[in-house]
């Protein structure tokens, strides 16, 4: 018999998983407010419409179910046969109709969910592999969706920000970010300053911490986390040897 809630026993993961389904209500709220017409409107991401977030969110979804019925039957079920392929589907997504397209986010997402709601205990910790070559425990796969789900909602460009995400959500995501620029080298004097974690007074810090004279990018948590994923410099400080007209752009993150 299929469980009728989630078989994952562990408080973390179950939070996890909540803070993804709240993406995911998020999305789909701002996708809602958008009339099918303003669908083909621009967005935060250069050279994508809406309709590209939208497809490319629905696939995601799809290809993260595939890790998580590879998690639960020991069956390689990549994420995607190559980057070419998931690149052609996107594009592929943007030309499909207006009701084509929210069926594609409703559906998937749904399909997605059912997936986790029904992984044995045991299995959230079987590995599988992300489009990028990583091996992850099946349990990775939730984070993997939590930011997707969240950022691109901030990516339609009606009205959502990155005020709108959890301070945890961004948290653990300013955390990757200059996790894999410290892993690629690229954050080489440069010293990253959050001066206010969503309004509780924290005081965090990111970067090279070795560079005496050290470029530095300084503000709220949100402020700090779209200008890192190269979505803005709005209430974004920056002093230091790179600071030449206006502020730096942050480094490649994925």
């Amino acid at each position: 018999m299929v469980a009728r809630h989630d078989l994952a026993t562990d408080p973390g993961l179950q939070e996890d998983l909540l803070q993804a389904r709240r993406g995911t209500a998020f999305f789909a709220r701002k996708l809602n407010e958008l009339t099918d017409a303003e669908l083909y409107g621009g967005t935060l991401l250069q050279g994508w419409t809406r309709r590209h977030v939208v497809a490319h969110v629905g696939y995601n979804a799809r290809a993260i179910a595939r890790l998580v019925e590879w998690a639960a039957t020991g069956v390689e079920t990549p994420m995607y046969p190559s980057p070419e392929a998931r690149n052609h589907e996107i594009n592929f997504g943007a030309t499909l109709s207006p009701i084509a397209l929210r069926n594609l986010f409703d559906h998937s997402a749904v399909h997605l969910s059912v997936e986790w709601r029904d992984l044995p205990d045991a299995n959230w910790a079987h590995e599988v592999r992300t489009a990028q070559g990583r091996t992850v425990p099946a349990s990775e796969t939730v984070w993997m969706r939590t930011r997707e789900v969240w950022i691109h909602a901030v990516d339609l460009d009606n009205g959502a920000t990155f005020n709108d995400i959890p301070a945890p959500v961004l948290q653990r995501l300013l955390t990757d970010i200059t996790g894999a620029w410290k892993t690629r080298g690229t954050d080489t004097g440069l010293l990253i300053q959050v001066t206010d974690t969503a309004g509780n007074g924290a005081s965090l810090t990111f970067g090279d911490t070795s560079t005496t004279n050290p470029t530095i990018i300084s503000g709220p948590l949100s402020a700090v986390v779209e200008w890192a994923t190269g979505r803005g410099t709005k209430d974004i400080d920056a002093a230091g040897p790179a600071v030449k007209n206006g502020v730096a752009s942050a480094p490649a993150w994925i």
